[in-house]
């Protein structure tokens, strides 16, 4: 194959090309990226060594550009992670969400369906996955579980923006015939997350003996999932999930939000003990967020029985070791802190 990767300098896309660069199916891997706030190239410097990986930097706005980089490399396969991801800013900037998510989207699927579609001689089996995320869905109530055929109730003009590039996916799916499968995954975490996110937040303010602001009462409910275990999903799904299909990736493991940021709070105290004590008199209670779900939980009982996944690492040791990396990381910590910052991101 010669995959195509969107966003593959960012948190998600940097661990898939590590992960996935290696495998003998990989003929050449395309790395398009726009190299925002959010994109770092260094995340990627072992993949950079490899004569089968490329770099583009082509925002997918440019509909031309999206075009030439997937005929001049005869792509056949694409992980399109590429997108705009943070509800705070999003509530602040819905425009750069629609315009990336929606409209970067489409230029995306056009290219593809130009290519594979106008090429009828082609000897391969292409293959378009689209990841997006379980806020598509909205809130739920204190029990039950997202599924496959929960009806789209976004709130938010994040989670509005992906639920519109998924049904412009299905569409392409079903009027064009385009191959393509759609995943909606929970909550990741791991290492070279970037600082605007849930975990990665709590560390870098408990570094920095900063107040740690936890919306509302805290008890928001999110199922978390490591990116290590997403991205073997990710490939597996582009391999062997079913055309036309759609599947939720979840992590089995939900948390309130308030008692994840204490344990963050104690791992750090427990693993730099010299430097930080008492961290949790640094949590602090901030107004709600506007539209703020409450309750997300994945029923990943679809991809479980057609492929035989299911989530691998434990969330205490996944815990423990994004901590740890964050703690012997702190000039990258540093670095992506002011590139937010530059970037005026709310960060909380």
């Amino acid at each position: 194959m010669n995959l195509l990767v969107t966003g593959g300098a960012g948190f998600i896309g940097s661990h898939f090309i590590r992960h996935n660069l290696s495998r003998p199916q990989v003929k050449r891997l395309v790395n398009l990226d726009c190299l925002t706030y959010a994109g770092n190239v260094a995340n990627l410097e072992e993949a950079v060594r490899d004569p089968r990986y490329v770099f583009e930097k082509v925002n997918l706005r440019n509909r031309g550009e999206v075009k030439r980089v997937v005929a001049e490399h005869e792509i056949t396969h694409v992980v399109h992670l590429a997108a705009e991801s943070h509800v705070d800013r999003s509530i602040v900037g819905p425009s750069d969400f629609v315009e990336t998510n929606v409209l970067g989207t489409f230029h995306l699927l056009e290219a593809c369906r130009g290519f594979w579609l106008g090429s009828r001689g082609h000897r391969f089996t292409p293959r378009f996955l689209h990841v997006s995320t379980d806020e598509v869905y909205g809130s739920l109530g204190n029990d039950g579980c997202f599924t496959e055929s929960t009806p789209y109730a976004p709130n938010s003009p994040y989670s509005a923006s992906k639920a519109g590039s998924d049904l412009l996916v299905r569409a392409y799916g079903r009027t064009y015939g385009l191959p393509v499968v759609i995943t909606n995954c929970s909550n990741n975490y791991g290492p070279y997350q970037y600082p605007e996110k849930l975990i990665p937040v709590v560390i870098r303010r408990v570094l920095a003996r900063q107040c740690v602001p936890v919306y509302g009462d805290g008890l928001q409910v999110r199922d978390w999932l490591h990116v290590r275990d997403h991205v073997e999903a990710l490939w597996q799904l582009l391999e062997r999930g079913r055309d036309g299909e759609t599947y939720n990736l979840g992590g089995l493991n939900q948390w309130p939000n308030l008692r994840l940021v204490e344990r963050v709070c104690d791992l750090l105290d427990e693993l730099a003990p010299d430097r930080h004590q008492a961290s949790r008199n640094l949590i602090t209670h901030v107004a709600d967020r506007p539209g703020h779900d409450r309750r997300y939980a994945i029923d990943i009982s679809k991809v479980q029985a057609e492929l035989g996944w299911k989530p691998t690492v434990d969330f205490d040791t996944g815990l423990r070791e994004t901590a740890q990396w964050y703690l012997e990381h702190e000039d990258w910590l540093k670095q992506a802190i002011q590139r937010l910052e530059a970037n005026q991101v709310i960060g909380s």
